[in-house]
């Protein structure tokens, strides 16, 4: 009888511990049914999903040939006609704020201004004011702004005639602060500088501060003019004549890194912000930035991306003229499709873009197998403890 007893007890023990596993596990599924799996991000079908649903103001699209096609517009750098029409400054034009050198000769023993025994009379560092004019004594106040130093040599001589037999005058420009640009950032040598005939252009006044700091792949260029702005790629300005803008005095003149970028997440080899580096990279490139899809968890079917268009690009993309300002927008790639990395490659990326890609549906799987075998586990852990 007592054995039998013993027995009776195992059994119950075991049929026990067997309800306590069961009911873990059931325990595990329930939490994980309310709670969800960690993961890096929502997954293909959801999106896919949340478009079908008409969200406002957000649609996914697959990419094809169209698509492509109707994305390709990248914003541009470039001049606008206001600075590509502005003529050369002329280098000999006296503006405000230029410094003069006159010496004027005269032909006679005690003249209007040279001392006795002297034949000429320096006037130097004569500074043009704000006004433009400048004052010479027994001449008067003269605007010299607006001509060459010839023209008012010429006006000097002929004021002066009048009260001294056949002076001869030289005008000279001994700084012209009146005529300067600012050059400033990621260049070798930042400064004000005079706009001078070899330094006219915006080549040349580059070439004036030091040249570049930085790789002129990734160099850009923006004028400041008064109240407008114009931005060119350095490699732009090399390659087309026509960029070579006139400078203007008071030109603001600044060099700095390409500032555009996208951010890649989800199952990718590296989840950041990426320099663009280049004036235009396509989505194959993107990814292989990142390091390419990561081989165990990547779905290759579905690689996102997100970006707000233009109202003119939304309406090509959908063919509808019912869409009024920017939309948000979810271009799907499928890399699996046959010409999926074509398309891919067709498929250009802009600034502030976002390139997501999913998990894979079996990988949800495994997360949940590992987390049912590990309650499993937790539950025969407890077993042996009880025992």
């Amino acid at each position: 009888m007592t054995t039998v007893s013993h027995a009776s007890r195992a059994i119950g023990l075991h049929v026990k511990t067997g309800r306590v596993a069961r009911a873990a596990a059931l325990l595990g599924l329930t939490l994980l049914a309310a709670c969800g799996l960690p993961r890096s991000g929502p997954s293909k079908n959801e999106i896919l999903r949340g478009g079908e649903a008409g969200v406002r103001n957000a649609h996914v699209v697959m990419v094809n040939d169209h698509v492509t096609r109707a994305t390709a517009y990248s914003p541009s750098y470039g001049f606008s006609n206001s600075f590509l029409s502005a003529g050369a400054v002329g280098a000999d034009e006296i503006r405000p704020g230029d410094v003069l050198g006159l010496t004027i000769w005269e032909n006679v023993d005690d003249g209007l201004l040279a001392s006795l025994g002297q034949s000429n009379t320096p006037l130097q560092e004569l500074q043009v004011d704000s006004a433009g004019y400048i004052f010479v004594p027994y001449a008067g106040r003269i605007r010299a702004a607006g001509n060459s130093p010839d023209s008012l040599r010429q006006i000097i001589t002929d004021r002066l005639g009048s009260q001294t037999p056949d002076p001869q005058v030289t005008v000279t420009r001994v700084a012209g602060d009146g005529a300067t640009v600012s050059v400033m950032g990621r260049v070798n040598g930042q400064g004000v500088f005079p706009i001078e005939r070899p330094t006219r252009t915006l080549s040349a006044m580059l070439a004036r501060a030091g040249g570049v700091s930085i790789d002129p792949e990734i160099a850009v260029v923006t004028v400041k003019r008064g109240g407008s702005t114009g931005r060119i790629w350095l490699k732009d300005l090399y390659e087309n004549s026509r960029n070579d803008i006139a400078l203007r005095p008071g030109d603001v003149i600044l060099v700095e890194e390409d500032q555009r970028s996208f951010t890649a997440l989800g199952a990718l080899g590296g989840q950041t912000k990426v320099p663009l580096g280049s004036e235009e990279i396509d989505a194959i490139e993107a990814i292989a930035l990142v390091g390419g899809l990561q081989t165990q968890l990547a779905d290759p079917t579905g690689v996102f991306v997100l970006r707000d268009e233009p109202e003119s690009v939304a309406r090509a993309v959908l063919g509808r003229s019912d869409i009024y300002g920017d939309q948000r927008m979810a271009y799907v790639l499928d890399l699996t499709q046959p010409n999926g990395l074509f398309m891919a490659r067709d498929f250009m990326i802009r600034d502030e873009d976002t390139v997501y890609v999913t998990e894979a549906p079996y990988v949800q799987w495994q997360k949940t197998l590992g987390a049912i075998t590990g309650g499993a586990s937790t539950a025969r852990t407890l077993e042996t403890l009880g025992e």
